[in-house]
């Protein structure tokens, strides 16, 4: 059972740990990632009887492989800054004392003269193989690896320390790379928690050392670098979820709307917004400069009283939902100083999604519901867009983000306003 919690493919155990002397004295004879050889009840061996991978095991293979790449891209992100980072401080201090590569030797000292000479030696090799593809690798930096480059860092940390502030943070967020790192370069399985929290600490790291992409706070849903890779392959779509509770999980209400300078909502009773982000803070939002614009279905109209009965409902629950909903943002918007920047509207079309487009300084985000006929908003699959601004994929004017707004704008021209 891997740590993931899949079954994984019976094979040799000698890489990973196993009994070395397995019954008729083959070290390592049933590691995993290799499938083991049949035995007959006869005791008659079979060569080749089970080397086919089950549905199960092609899954596991899938998942460990998805799961890794993920992970590469992230350690492959650190060790680059990191190796930027180390010859941008240590070059200026060595180089032109010691000249050349020598500089590295030099920093490296007595305590890492092994592992760099052992870093020399395989450059030249990838010399003579023709392995440099980019004669910007030819340097003996390029080829340290991540705990070689931290431990140039920690040896001269005096160096490093007018540029960062916490050399704890950064070693703390090296150590949880560690792990990943061991289990990435090992092909090993690598569960989903330790790939999160690979992630959290690269960000974190990135963030740290100067390469990221502002404060936390400044996007609801950080670029991370997975999506900036290949983000531009799935439109501006950066999530799924199967329900509204999954959502509110991983993008709760706050981190949705809160900081948004431009808010635009349309459904049946807008619920997300409603019921789970205070009157108070919709009031801060606005008095901050937020431009509101709300779209609910007329309680009143034909299309609620079909909407109830294919949910099941009783007649009028889902209409006089819809009207405290709207009683709700009209005491909101009663009690601003300045009540035109909040804006509430009602439609009597069918109701075909619900759609919460939140636009803030740098780039927006939007999360979208198609309505299911026999499904309540909170159970239908969730689409979460990645709105203008800075990062966004190349064919974001294309995006789906662009055609819910131009839908919200369609129904909003047609709509009436609510006194």
């Amino acid at each position: 059972m891997s740590s993931g919690g899949l079954e994984l493919p019976p094979g040799d155990s000698g890489h990973e740990g196993g009994p070395a002397d397995a019954p008729g004295g083959v070290p390592g004879a049933a590691a995993a990632g290799a499938a083991l050889l049949a035995q007959p009840a006869d005791g008659e061996v079979r060569a080749g009887a089970e080397l086919d991978w089950s549905a199960d095991a092609w899954s596991e293979v899938r998942t460990r492989a998805q799961r890794a790449g993920r992970a590469y891209i992230w350690l492959n992100l650190i060790e680059q800054r990191l190796r930027s980072v180390v010859g941008a401080v240590l070059r200026p201090v060595y180089e032109p004392v010691h000249g050349g590569d020598d500089w590295v030797v030099a920093a490296a000292g007595p305590a890492g003269q092994e592992w760099v000479q052992r870093a020399v030696a395989v450059r030249e090799v990838s010399r003579r193989k023709g392995y440099l593809l980019d004669p910007a690798d030819d340097n003996v930096l390029s080829f340290l690896t991540l705990p070689q480059l931290r431990e140039l860092m920690v040896q001269h940390w005096p160096c490093f320390e007018p540029y960062f502030d916490d050399r704890r943070e950064i070693e703390l967020a090296l150590d949880e790379l560690e792990v990943t790192r061991n289990v990435v370069s090992r092909n090993r399985a690598l569960s989903r928690p330790v790939l999160e929290q690979a992630e959290r600490a690269s960000a974190r790291l990135l963030e740290v050392l100067g390469a990221g992409s502002g404060s936390p706070s400044a996007d609801r849903l950080p670029i991370d670098a997975v999506e900036d890779l290949v983000g531009d392959r799935y439109a501006d779509v950066i999530s799924v979820h199967p329900d509204r509770v999954r959502l509110q999980r991983q993008l709760p209400a706050e981190d949705l709307f809160g900081g948004a300078r431009r808010l635009d909502a349309i459904g049946i009773g807008l619920n997300l917004l409603v019921q789970n982000f205070s009157g108070r803070r919709l009031v801060r939002l606005s008095e901050a400069g937020c431009r509101v614009r709300l779209l609910f279905l007329n309680p009143a109209s034909s299309a609620v009283k079909r909407r109830e009965r294919e949910l099941g409902l009783r007649k009028g629950e889902l209409s006089r939902s819809v009207e405290m909903n709207i009683l709700h943002v009209r005491r909101v918007r009663a009690g601003l100083t300045d009540p035109s920047r909040f804006d509430i509207h009602v439609f009597d079309e069918t109701p075909r999604f619900t759609a919460y487009l939140v636009e803030g300084q740098s780039s927006g985000i939007a999360v979208v519901q198609s309505y299911l006929r026999r499904a309540r908003g909170m159970e239908a699959p969730v689409l979460v867009l990645r709105g203008g601004g800075r990062g966004v994929p190349k064919d974001a004017d294309h995006g789906l983000f662009q055609t819910y707004r131009e839908e919200f704008e369609s129904v909003w021209e047609d709509s009436r306003p609510v006194s």
